[in-house]
Parts: structure tokens; sequence; C-alpha cells
């Protein structure tokens, strides 16, 4: 079938983005869905940093590549071998899609699923193939989903099925920022009530990952960030201080307000220097948990003296430890209850003609969420 897709031709052009133009929308070819896979309609899909990293070059990926990690939708066909779902269902995607079968599925930790690795870097489903292409040339996966598409081509493992009453633009959020801010939190950090936090980074998986502090019983969350708009708005998610990161005493205003520093720190920001935060605001015996990309040429350095006499704990959290089928439907049922309100993230819906200038958006840090609506 015939659609229309925004395909990123070249990793590292400069900024504005609005002027290069990295991405391209353009009509592609999709095949059908092979053997455990299906097609889905996508509903809406969310600009993450994790995109921006292919954009901007500081984690690249074979190109031409159609963009999109995060989203959610409405299955329309299933391939062979396919019972457990079926066309009408709606779902969210993963991004690391999950086989079930490796050694780290199988001691439940289907995030860092050992199979996913090799195809998701060459840009492949999980079978290896390509289901997308360009002029009769294959066009590669974002993280086995693209879902900067009418339409996509997924492996049975990519997808959950949700409530079908959530409106899918929202939905979106769940497949990435919910997941690994909230996540981070509550399955990585796995924080106590009544312990003090700080949320570096008020991105939509800062912003989630302070909702998962609230929502776990936080007694005292310092949300940090680089801008006073963010801050304001961490202030109404439920955090008791914020503290601006262009403070060159921001470290120790944290320190202040917390006797000495907090019991779990968060780098939701997924730069060296969010970490560097994050670890120097965590107490004596506390914990520091980073779920954010950095580029992968950069390197974090600690002393290794102090992390021993201080007995701190660093930890990597991906996709928020999260086993999707497990945390999704929970997730959204808690928003549904109104204990975790993801909606306030959400900054603007546009349309594929406002990609480019949505990724400069993002880069710049002027919004929290955008989605593409596809279909809209």
């Amino acid at each position: 079938m015939k659609i229309k897709a925004a395909v990123l031709t070249q990793c590292g052009l400069p900024r504005p983005f609005a002027k290069s133009r990295p991405i391209h929308v353009l009509e592609l070819d999709l095949d059908p869905p092979g053997e455990g896979e299906v097609l889905v309609k996508v509903g809406g899909g969310g600009l993450c940093h994790s995109d921006l990293s292919l954009i901007n070059g500081d984690r690249p990926r074979p190109t031409p590549i159609v963009l999109g990690h995060e989203g959610a939708g409405e299955i329309v066909e299933v391939g062979a071998g396919v019972h457990d779902v079926k066309a009408g269902d709606h779902i969210c995607f993963t991004f690391n899609v999950s086989c079930g079968r490796c050694r780290r599925c199988l001691e439940g930790r289907p995030y860092i699923c050992e199979r996913s690795i090799a195809p998701r870097a060459a840009g492949q489903l999980l079978s290896g193939k390509h289901r997308l292409h360009h002029e009769g040339k294959p066009v590669n996966h974002q993280s086995g989903v693209s879902c900067y598409a009418e339409y996509a081509v997924v492996d049975r493992g990519s997808v959950v099925v949700i409530d079908p009453t959530l409106p899918l633009d929202l939905a979106a959020l769940f497949g990435c920022a919910v997941v690994t801010g909230v996540g981070a939190v509550v399955n990585t950090g796995r924080i106590e009530p009544g312990s003090t936090v700080a949320v570096v980074g008020l991105g939509g998986v800062g912003l989630s990952g302070l909702l998962g502090a609230v929502l776990a019983g936080a007694g005292r969350i310092v949300a940090i960030d680089l801008s006073d708009d963010k801050l304001g708005l961490a202030r109404q998610l439920g955090a008791t201080d914020t503290v601006n990161a262009r403070d060159a005493d921001h470290v120790q205003q944290v320190r202040d307000l917390t006797n000495g520093g907090v019991d779990y720190a968060f780098d939701l920001a997924g730069t060296i220097k969010s970490m560097e935060t994050a670890y120097l605001v965590t107490r004596w015996g506390g914990t520091t948990v980073t779920a954010g990309l950095s580029p992968i040429s950069a390197d974090f350095a600690f002393k290794q003296s102090s992390l021993v006499s201080e007995e701190k704990t660093i930890k990597g959290s991906y996709m928020g430890s999260c086993v999707p089928v497990r945390d999704i439907p929970r997730f959204i049922s808690l928003y549904q209850q109104g204990k975790l309100p993801v909606d306030r993230m959400m900054s603007r819906r546009i349309g594929f003609d406002e990609l480019n200038e949505g990724f400069d958006r993002l880069q710049d840090v002027a919004t929290v969420r955008q989605v593409l609506v596809p279909h809209g």
C-alpha cells in the first residue's frame, strides 16, 4: 500500500531544522504484515528527544529512516501466526520489541531483549526484514516502530492492547514518556513513601518522573530545569521545590533544601551536565538513576573513592524497567482515575508539515510534548 511518512534522509544537518529540512514527507510503499507482524493505522506519534538524537547526530542510525518510536494506533490487519490481537484493537507501540524467549525476556526484563539489539541497530524489524520501500529501495525502521507515518507494520511484540476509550493522540505518550519517566521512579528507583526526590530535566520524561514520584508518595520533590516555565508547570504537578539549573549554586540550593541531599535523584534529561547534577545532589547512601540517553561519545566521570565512602548507588533505567503489557495498561488506568495527569504535558498537536519546526522547538527546550497526528 502507498503511505505518507516522515523520512530522515541525513543525520547531523545544521540548525535550524526549519531551514536545513532533514525530514522529508514522502510517499512510500508499505508491505503487508508478514508472519508474526501487524499493520497499524497510526493515531499519534510523540516528538521525543530520542528522535531528536537521530536528527542532530547525537545517536545516529542508518538513513533513510522513517522516524517515530512513541505512538499509538489501531490494528487493521494481522499477519500469519498472530492470534491474540485482532483488527480493531487499539494499541500503544513499545520501542523495544521483546521476543519472549531470550534470557532477558525469560527473567522478566523484556525491555532489554537480547534478540532485538541487532535488528534495531540495522533499521529492521525483529524478523530482519524491511517493510518500507521508496522507489524500490528499502527504508529503515526506527526502533521497530516508525510511527511518523499514516500506517506502520511492526512485530506483534511491539504493540500492547489498550483501552479503546483513550484518545490515540494522548495514548501515544504512554509508549515512551510515561513508561520511561514513571517507570524509572517506581520500577528502577523503587522509591519509598516519604522519601526525598530530585528530578533533573522537565521534558515529557522528566515530568512523567515527577508525576511518578507524586504517585509513589515522595515526601519532598525538587524539580530542576533550565526553563522557568517548566519549573512553574512542575509546581502545578506536585513539585514541592524548584531550582533553576542556570544558577551557579543550584547543587548547593538542593542540598540546603534537603538537609544534605536527596534520597533519590533522577537524571531524565540525557546530558552529562544533568547527570552530574543528579549525582551531586544525591545524599550519602542515596541512589542516582539515569534514564536519559546522552550522545554515544559522552562519558560520565565520578570519583570512585567517594562512590565507596559515601556508599551511593548509580543505576541505569531503560524504558523505565517496564514490562509493557503490565505497565502501560496500569499507567493508563491511573491516568483515567486522575492519579497520573499526563495530559498536562501535551503541548500541541501538529501535522507532517510542522515536523522540522517541531524539532527546532524541542531542541530549544521551548515545549514539552508535541504529537504528530498523521490523519488529522
